[in-house]
C-alpha cells in the first residue's frame, strides 16, 4: 500500500468518526450519517489556498478534518471582513447545498488542511431517498442565520469590548480547551489585526480592550494562545 492509497484509507475512518460525531450532525441518524460519509471524498488544502471564492458554484459542502480555515467577504477595493475561523469539526458551504446559489464568501486555508468534499447531485440524490437529512440540513442552516443576525446586531448596537468578548467567544467555541476553574484556553493562534478583524474595529482600539483585560485578568496569554480566565465576564459583555 503506498502513502497515499493509506493516507485515503485513514481519511476514511476520518470521514465517518466526523460526520457521526460532529455537534453540527448532532442529532441525525447514525446510519444517515456513516451513509453521508460514503458520499465524501477527502482532500487536501495546501496553507494559502482558496477553497472557493464569494460568487463561485455552489456545487458542494466541505468538512474540516484537520486544519484551520477562514471565512470572509472581500470588498471591490481588497478590503477584507474575516467572518469566522473554521477548525476540525465544523462544516462549510452548507448552504450551496440547499439554494443552489453561488457562494456567499471566501474561504482559505490558513494552514494545510484536510478536508471531506460532499458533491452536491450526490448529496441530493441521497437526501431525496432520506428527508430526514434535509430537515436536518435545514436546521443547520438555521443556526447559521441566527448567529449571523447576532452578529450583525452587535456590530450595530454593542461597544467595542462587547464586540471583542463575541470575537473570542466565538473562536474558543471552535479551538477551545477547556481548563481548570473553568478557564478556556483557544488553541489557536491569532494576532490582535485577526481579533479587530473579526470585531469590525481598528487593531489599536482592540489593543487597549485587549491589555486592559489582561490586566484585570479577564483573559492571559498562554505560550501565545489566548486564555479565557474569566468566561461568565466576556459573555455577559457579548450580549446586548
Amino acid at each position: 500500500m503506498n502513502g497515499y492509497t493509506r493516507w485515503q484509507g485513514e481519511c476514511v475512518t476520518e470521514i465517518k468518526d466526523f460526520l457521526k460525531n460532529s455537534f453540527s450532525l448532532e442529532g441525525l441518524d447514525p446510519e444517515l450519517a456513516v451513509g453521508l460519509s460514503r458520499l465524501a471524498r477527502a482532500m487536501k488544502i495546501p496553507a494559502g489556498t482558496i477553497l472557493f471564492e464569494n460568487g463561485d458554484p455552489g456545487n458542494g459542502c466541505y468538512a474540516v478534518l484537520e486544519g484551520s480555515l477562514k471565512v470572509s467577504l472581500l470588498s471591490v477595493d481588497g478590503d477584507e471582513q474575516l467572518l469566522a475561523v473554521l477548525g476540525p469539526g465544523d462544516l462549510v458551504g452548507e448552504l450551496a447545498l440547499l439554494d443552489g446559489r453561488p457562494r456567499s464568501a471566501t474561504v482559505i486555508a490558513l494552514k494545510e488542511a484536510h478536508v471531506a468534499f460532499i458533491d452536491k447531485a450526490a448529496f441530493q440524490r441521497f437526501s431525496d431517498e432520506n428527508p430526514a437529512v434535509y430537515r436536518h440540513m435545514l436546521s443547520i442552516v438555521g443556526k447559521r442565520l441566527r448567529h449571523a443576525n447576532d452578529v450583525l446586531a452587535a456590530r450595530s448596537f454593542l461597544p467595542l469590548p462587547g464586540r471583542v468578548a463575541q470575537a473570542l467567544l466565538q473562536l474558543s467555541e471552535t479551538f477551545g480547551k477547556p481548563l481548570e476553574n473553568g478557564r478556556v484556553l483557544i488553541h489557536y493562534k491569532l494576532s490582535q489585526a485577526d481579533i479587530a478583524n473579526m470585531a469590525g474595529a481598528a487593531r489599536e482600539n482592540v489593543s487597549r480592550v485587549l491589555n486592559d483585560w489582561k490586566r484585570s485578568g479577564t483573559i492571559s496569554r498562554i505560550s501565545g494562545y489566548y486564555c479565557l480566565e474569566q468566561v461568565e465576564f466576556l459573555q455577559q459583555a457579548s450580549t446586548l
